[in-house]
């Protein structure tokens, strides 16, 4: 069996999988009006922070493992629980939304809707919203039927569908756009369900748009883009073993950016021959040129977008997905998934002056077709464990985003490791992470390892620093958790202990960037939640990327 799982086989085994203990049950339905968080939010983070507001702070309490409160008739308490593929944006109303890929822990969700979102005033406590779409909008399948007539192919009557990963944006004031995507899980020789030697149908981004994401209610606006092929008809697959994929690019997986001089642009794809970039009509969030047929020579679907990434140059197999694009000082940062998403995901990044690329690494190895693969784009997230806990896995398909002050987050999936003790299906839990951005000297983004807990910033000092702490490095490891050692920052400077700086006998710490050194290891710091103590404490953490690899770690 091959080492990557992919979307579909892996959403559809762990969500069988799971007999859900807490119920899920289709117990008369509850209007999805906004409900009152399980946890009373924090109090607003004070813009200058004292030592009185950080004695004053009380960690999150609620549950990694919620298992305990995983039914349909208990998602007032979900809080995190069970976000897959978030996209966030922060409205003119002070709440961060979230909108997610139809996945649950024993498939709770089922029969209540599509494109699941939850809001919050402070990143740390979520209210659970519903679903924002009832049933597939019927262009899908009328789309989908006019391509397989086009191609000698009988119509689909009942097709399968599946609803991943959203994107949403503000657009202009009262205006906001949702980019989803809806996959056929037909295959194309017979229309059936079952392997019939051929690919499945092709994936259909459409998009729709609201004045209020408060209300919930979202209009369609119809089709934008479907997934393209350059073979023509021959969607024959010689084995349910054969990676070639039919599709050149598959329309999943959308990102949308609005760039500095006001153009629009849809980022998509996944596995497949790489990551697409194609322009969008501002006034219409349609693509900017019209699309021809999406099957044909390469020339006759270039519409359909440019290649800006590929992570194996001229394979259809890729292993990487869930491209983020956004806009920071000069440069367009490309994140990516890479890997299966059970347990090995890990998150990479690169950037371009251009929104469509070229992209490159931090080591200024350009990524594209034409140049091949290059070297590994340095790692921001990837499976971990500290001293205490599990740690998780499968962290990744992010949403990146500010507060408009200046301050950065990542949100992600993250999955607790499987077989933990006691959990039934512990792998499908489905936690949201979201986690500090900081952004290094040399211009590229740092993910902090602890999740963002709305910790009053008061000034950090050099004699906080130093004491006993866990260090992790997270150099690539295909499907295994980085597991943390133990090191000594000195008070006289010096260090002892620890495997991630082996030759490195000294620190020092910057107070006016809160730039910690190790060696020549440059770290942010900042002020945290150790979500691994029992019960819960406050702590300092550090970050910091070079090369291919980040640096985390914690002060015990």
């Amino acid at each position: 069996m091959m080492k990557l799982l992919n979307k579909w086989a892996f959403l559809l085994a762990c969500t069988l999988a799971v007999s859900c203990s807490s119920g899920g049950s289709d117990d008369p339905d509850v209007p999805d009006t906004p409900n009152k968080p399980e946890t009373p939010s924090q109090p607003e983070t004070p813009n200058n922070p004292t030592s009185e507001d950080l004695a004053k702070y009380v960690c999150p309490t609620y549950n990694d493992n919620y298992t305990s409160v995983a039914a349909w008739t208990q998602r007032s308490k979900w809080n995190l629980a069970n976000v897959h593929d978030p996209s966030v944006v922060k409205a003119a109303d002070g709440y961060y939304y979230m909108y997610q890929t139809d996945a649950s822990y024993g498939n709770v969700h089922e029969g209540h809707g599509h494109f699941h979102a939850r809001r919050s005033k402070d990143l740390v406590n979520w209210e659970y919203l519903g679903g924002t779409m009832t049933v597939a909008p019927a262009w899908v399948k009328t789309k989908l039927n006019e391509i397989r007539a086009e191609q000698g192919l009988a119509p689909i009557a009942n097709p399968s569908y599946g609803y991943w990963a959203p994107c949403v944006r503000k657009v202009k004031d009262n205006l906001y756009r949702m980019y989803y995507a809806i996959v056929v899980n037909n295959y194309i020789k017979t229309g059936g369900t079952t392997y019939d030697g051929s690919w499945t149908e092709r994936a259909f981004i459409g998009m729709a748009e609201t004045t209020d994401p408060a209300s919930n209610k979202w209009t369609d606006k119809g089709f934008v883009i479907c997934s393209s092929s350059d073979k023509g008809k021959n969607w024959a697959r010689k084995s349910d073993r054969d990676w070639d994929g039919y599709f050149k690019f598959n329309a999943i997986d959308p990102s949308f950016i609005i760039t500095p001089n006001g153009e629009h642009w849809l980022i998509y794809g996944s596995w497949h021959s790489g990551i697409a970039a194609v322009q969008l009509n501002p006034e219409t969030g349609k693509t900017l040129k019209e699309l021809p047929k999406s099957y044909g020579t390469a020339d006759e679907i270039a519409h359909y977008g440019k290649l800006i990434f590929t992570r194996t140059n001229g394979s259809r197999w890729q292993g990487a997905e869930a491209p983020e694009v956004v806009y920071h000082d000069g440069y367009y940062y490309l994140f990516l998934a890479y890997d299966g998403l059970d347990v090995p995901y890990n998150t990479r990044v690169l950037r371009s002056k251009n929104v469509d690329g070229p992209y490159e690494t931090m080591n200024n190895r350009v990524t594209n077709a034409a140049n091949g693969a290059g070297d590994n784009p340095t790692v921001l997230t990837h499976p971990y464990k500290f001293s205490q806990g599990y740690g998780w896995v499968g962290i990744s398909h992010c949403a990146v985003f500010d507060d408009g002050a200046g301050n950065w987050y990542y949100v992600s999936q993250q999955r607790m490791p499987a077989n933990v003790a006691g959990i039934n299906a512990s792998n499908a839990i489905m936690m949201g992470g979201v986690r500090s951005i900081k952004w290094m000297s040399n211009g590229w983004p740092t993910v902090m390892p602890e999740r963002y807990g709305a910790v009053p910033q008061v000034a950090i000092k050099a004699s906080e620093l130093a004491g006993t702490w866990e260090g992790i490095d997270l150099a690539y490891e295909y499907g295994k958790q980085r597991v943390s050692t133990e090191f000594t920052l000195n008070a006289d400077g010096s260090m002892t202990g620890g495997t991630a700086w082996p030759n490195v006998k000294v620190w020092n710490f910057d107070t006016s960037s809160n730039t910690l050194t190790i060696g020549t290891t440059k770290l942010k710091v900042q002020r945290e939640v150790d979500w691994e103590a029992s019960p819960r404490k406050l702590t300092i953490v550090y970050s910091g990327v070079s090369g291919s690899k980040s640096f985390w770690g914690k002060k015990k």
